[in-house]
Parts: C-alpha cells; sequence; structure tokens
C-alpha cells in the first residue's frame, strides 16, 4: 500500500507516524513559568540528538484547541525544562499530567508528583523519576500553528544511585525499568526484553567487501578505516 500524505487528514497521518515511529521514549518535561508557577506534561515525540553539545529534541504539538501549551511558553520564555524519564512505576502519574486541564493547574500536585529545585535551572525535576535531565534551550522552531520543536543542551543530569557505575560513569540502563511509547491512544512497551546485536569487526567488514566488490588488499584496507 502506498500512502500520499498530501491526500489525507492530520488525524490519519498523526496515527500512520505514531504507529510507526515505535516504540519511542516518554520525556516528563517540567517547566517553571516567569509568573513562578511549574507545569509538567508529557512528549513522545522526543529523542538525544546529539553528543557534543549533549543534544535532546522535543516536539511540542498544540493543544486540543490550538493554542501554545505552557511547556513551550515556559521554554519560549525562560529557555529551561527538564526531561524527567519514565518507568513504569511512574506511568499513570506521567498519563494525569497528559490530560487536557485549565493552564493555572498544578500539575505536579495534581497527579501527586513531588518538586525538586533544579541543581542549576529554575526549572524544577521530577523526585519520582528515576533519571532527570536538566537542559537549556538551544533552538526553538516553530513549524506548524503552534507546534514546536525544541532543541535543549542537557547542563545536568540527577540519576538514581543504583542506575549508574560511579566509577565509569556507565547508565545501568537494564535496571531502569523505563517505558516508552507505542501505537494507539494507550499502548507502551518495556525495555527490560533486550537482544544484543555484536558490532561488526574490521575483519568482517574486510571480508564483506571481498565477498560482495572483490575487494581486496589495500583496497579493502583503505574502506575499512
Amino acid at each position: 500500500m502506498e500512502i500520499d500524505f498530501s491526500k489525507i487528514s492530520a488525524k490519519d497521518r498523526y496515527k500512520l507516524l505514531v504507529g510507526s515511529v515505535v516504540p519511542r521514549p516518554i520525556a516528563l518535561v517540567s517547566t517553571r513559568g516567569l509568573d513562578g508557577k511549574a507545569n509538567v506534561a508529557p512528549f513522545s515525540f522526543f529523542n538525544a540528538i546529539s553528543d557534543d553539545p549533549p543534544g535532546v529534541a522535543i516536539g511540542v504539538n498544540a493543544s486540543a484547541n490550538v493554542f501554545i501549551k505552557d511547556t513551550a511558553r515556559n521554554i519560549r520564555e525562560t529557555g529551561e525544562f527538564v526531561v524527567n524519564l519514565v518507568d513504569e512505576k511512574l506511568a499513570p502519574q506521567m498519563d494525569l499530567c497528559g490530560a487536557e486541564t485549565a493552564p493555572d493547574l498544578d500539575e505536579f500536585r495534581f497527579a501527586g508528583l513531588t518538586e525538586v529545585a533544579g541543581q542549576q535551572i529554575r526549572a524544577p525535576r521530577v523526585a519520582e523519576s528515576p533519571i532527570s535531565l536538566e537542559c537549556r534551550r538551544l533552538v526553538n522552531v516553530e513549524i506548524g500553528i503552534g507546534r514546536n520543536v525544541v532543541i535543549g543542551q542537557v547542563v545536568h543530569m540527577s540519576i538514581r544511585d543504583d542506575l549508574i557505575d560511579p566509577d565509569k560513569l556507565y547508565v545501568l540502563a537494564e535496571r531502569a525499568g523505563l517505558i516508552a511509547r507505542m501505537h494507539g491512544l494507550d499502548w507502551y512497551a518495556r525495555t527490560d526484553s533486550l537482544i544484543r546485536v555484536p558490532r561488526v569487526s574490521s575483519a568482517q567488514v574486510a571480508d564483506r567487501l571481498q565477498q560482495v566488490f572483490g575487494t581486496s588488499g589495500a583496497e579493502a584496507g583503505r574502506l575499512t578505516k
């Protein structure tokens, strides 16, 4: 089946996109507005995009009423936000934070979450999150009515002690129990069922080059550097 996205509705484009690009990590984003009020909301259009500078990107869609969301406004006005990663235990509270509610509602209190002061920014983090990334905005790109792509630089990480090797600074991701967004309204995936795909070696690359292209010796060595 071939589908021309220009000939289908926005709703159908959304269904096809989020049903195909799975699983997607969840960013429970906490911010603080210029009025001092804290806000927290979940986003699954999210990922890490660079290591130097350490960058993350979040797609913030419009609300159902097509007005700019508190998260996008707060980031635009303050340039700060925290990405709180979500484990299975935190999932019900994360879902509550995604409900369409009045802009002045205290989502931390509504969802039963604990607000903790940031280490390097004014935006708070979620105490119940296993890993939180404090970020400063690098770029904010408007790509549609009320829709923004926010790229931020990670300036600080708060991580539960049992999830990191302090000597190697190696995250023990298999212990974190993080979940990811799948398709539909309420499907998620666990991250505790893993497969291992060993990285291909230089020798294997050279063998493959010879098999496919007939290269060998110095030429194969040049192509594997």
